[in-house]
């Protein structure tokens, strides 16, 4: 999501105080997980969102999520206790994990949690000259032998999951095709975001017409947390040259304005009950209010694109960010928009 170029700015935001980036900094700087001194839970030998090993969940999310957010003060402070401290947890786990086991929620765990070591461990492999090759070698292993083969179970049996989970899954397997520099696994995320068949494409999530959400009937966390992922795998895509954001007629945009209108309290956003994919989740007759009005950090991202870098509109999404200030922590997402996506 973020180039050499992309980190030099954020490296100047922070030196010269710029705001509101540099308040979105000091959130990030402040997070207890972004701490060079943060304390590991872990590592564990088998981590899982539910079954037998729940209990690793809250502990394996703070501590990659302190690999992520470290990487990030690395490069944003040139202070090298946070470089070391996002290895010391990647590293350790990359020697101690073994197995994620195949529980209902083990896509949903190799895609939120493999985003973050993967998006670390590309930022120390490049930056950081205290990774050793047997380090790196280790952790690629983790990324390969444990998170990968999960994503691919999901690529290849029918739809059966509402659509945030492919989103979750596409994102951190095309930052993985990067990562491994496999130009085949990155044409498969991009294929899949086009054309997969599965709810969690951007044809499939989001109506054309309206900009209404496959799982607006259910909730609206889950609608923000699928979009937030759609809009990650296009700006991971967007830095390798290719514009999936304008997809469809920008039909991404359309998704945002529609769930931040209703998310604002306008009741007259249009409704239909919903054709899913699987056939599991048609069952919805009334847009949900549960979850209305608590708005997550994943709207600058796309308004940095499509405002910003092209020019358009996104009068409900504005009125969003302008309502909830400068971005904040969410372990499910880049989070922090407002800081890492204030440059080009």
């Amino acid at each position: 999501m973020q180039n050499k170029e992309d980190f030099e700015h954020l490296y100047q935001v922070v030196q010269k105080q710029i705001q509101p980036a540099y308040s979105s900094y000091l959130l990030l700087r402040d997070n207890p997980r972004a701490s060079a001194n943060y304390t590991m839970n872990g590592p564990f030998e088998t981590i899982s969102r539910d079954g037998e090993f729940s209990y690793t969940k809250p502990k394996f999310e703070a501590d990659l999520s302190a690999a992520y957010l470290n990487s990030i003060m690395w490069m944003v402070t040139k202070d090298e206790s946070h470089a070391r401290k996002s290895l010391d947890i990647l590293d350790a786990y990359a020697l101690k994990l073994r197995t994620i086991p195949p529980t209902n929620d083990a896509p949903l765990l190799a895609g939120l949690e493999g985003f973050k070591v993967v998006y670390a461990t590309e930022v120390l492999r490049y930056t950081y000259k205290g990774i050793s090759s047997q380090q790196l070698a280790r952790i690629t292993k983790m990324i390969t032998g444990i998170f990968q083969p999960v994503l691919d179970t999901f690529y290849h049996v029918p739809a059966y999951t509402n659509g945030n989970w492919g989103g979750i899954v596409t994102k951190t397997y095309m930052a993985m095709a990067i990562f491994l520099n496999n130009e085949a696994m990155y044409k498969k995320a991009i294929d899949f975001y086009y054309n997969g068949r599965d709810n969690g494409t951007i044809r499939n999530y989001i109506d054309g017409d309206t900009g209404q959400i496959q799982e607006s009937g259910r909730d609206q966390g889950h609608c923000q947390l699928g979009l937030g992922a759609l809009a990650t795998i296009c700006e991971i895509a967007y830095h390798q040259g290719d514009d999936l954001y304008s997809a469809l007629d920008n039909r991404l945009l359309k998704g945002f304005e529609y769930v931040a209108r209703y998310n604002l309290g306008d009741d007259d956003v249009p409704f239909r009950k919903w054709k899913d994919m699987s056939g599991r989740y048609n069952n919805w007759p009334v847009i949900s209010s549960i979850g209305r009005g608590k708005f997550q950090p994943v709207y600058f991202m796309p308004y940095h694109h499509f405002v910003l870098r092209k020019g358009l509109s996104m009068p409900y999404t504005k009125m969003v960010i302008e309502k909830m200030g400068v971005e904040d922590f969410d372990r499910d997402q880049p989070a922090f928009g407002t800081f890492l996506f204030s440059g080009k």
